[in-house]
């Protein structure tokens, strides 16, 4: 069984944990639908429900499901994100999962669409 995974973090390829997805299948670039935003720590970025008009843009996948158990560890679930049903603009009607924070963003910088925020050069 796989599961389609939209990915806005350091997974994207050319990033620190895009060895995790390693031999699954890249679909390609894909934005939600309003109603998501992303917040950076300055390591790694947090997306969250909004009720802002904000879209987040990031990567669709199709990953098996030893991956998506090795992610979910990865990614602390179900203390530090939660893998939940988002909407995509670039796919609707597809039931496509992704990570939602679920701890507090004190001190976390709000950069809206896109990590790294497109001020910044560097790849994590």
């Amino acid at each position: 069984m796989s599961t389609r995974l939209f990915v806005y973090g350091t997974l994207k390829r050319g990033y620190s944990r895009a060895g995790c997805l390693q031999g699954q299948a890249f679909l390609g670039n894909a934005e939600t639908v309003p109603g998501y935003r992303l917040y950076d720590n300055g390591s790694y970025p947090a997306m969250t429900l909004s009720e802002s008009s904000s879209v987040v843009t990031g990567e669709l996948w199709e990953v098996n499901a030893g991956c998506l158990a090795e992610l979910d560890q990865i990614e602390g679930v179900p203390t530090l994100y939660q893998r939940t049903i988002v909407k995509l603009s670039t796919h609707p009607g597809e039931l496509v999962e992704s990570y939602l924070y679920c701890q507090s963003l004190d001190g976390w910088c709000d950069i809206g669409s896109r990590w790294p925020a497109e001020s910044s050069e560097e790849t994590l």
